[in-house]
């Protein structure tokens, strides 16, 4: 499976689309065996209406909205220090520890693997 540059709980900014310029928070990730295939849902982008249909138990039918996935290459992630879209770089900490790190500000996002 391929990596995605971003993970649940970042905040993203959308960069094209019918949904191009809105900001959101990554819901859950959906990585792919090819590169170019990997999903993510964000919270409030890429509404779709469901049609459906009534259940033996109390669901009700009629029209849903909900989020649908778009692709990965798609977002970019929201500094939290500078708060700017940014490209997410990776390095080696001192610890032997892996951290994602905004390219624009140099700041830390967060530590990968917990070297002890």
């Amino acid at each position: 499976m391929a990596k995605v540059h971003v993970k649940r709980g970042d905040s993203v900014y959308v960069l094209n689309g019918k949904d191009g310029g809105k900001k959101g928070k990554v819901l859950s990730v959906i990585p792919a065996a090819d590169p170019s295939n990997n999903k993510v849902l964000i919270e409030g982008v890429n509404i779709v209406t469901k049609h459906v249909k009534p259940r033996q138990g109390a669901q009700q039918g009629g029209l849903i909205h909900q989020e649908a996935p778009i692709n990965a290459s798609k977002v970019m992630l929201i500094c939290a220090k500078c708060s700017k879209p940014t490209k997410v770089g990776h390095k080696v900490l001192e610890s032997g520890a892996k951290a994602r790190y905004c390219k624009k500000c140099g700041e830390t996002i967060d530590v990968i693997g917990e070297k002890e």
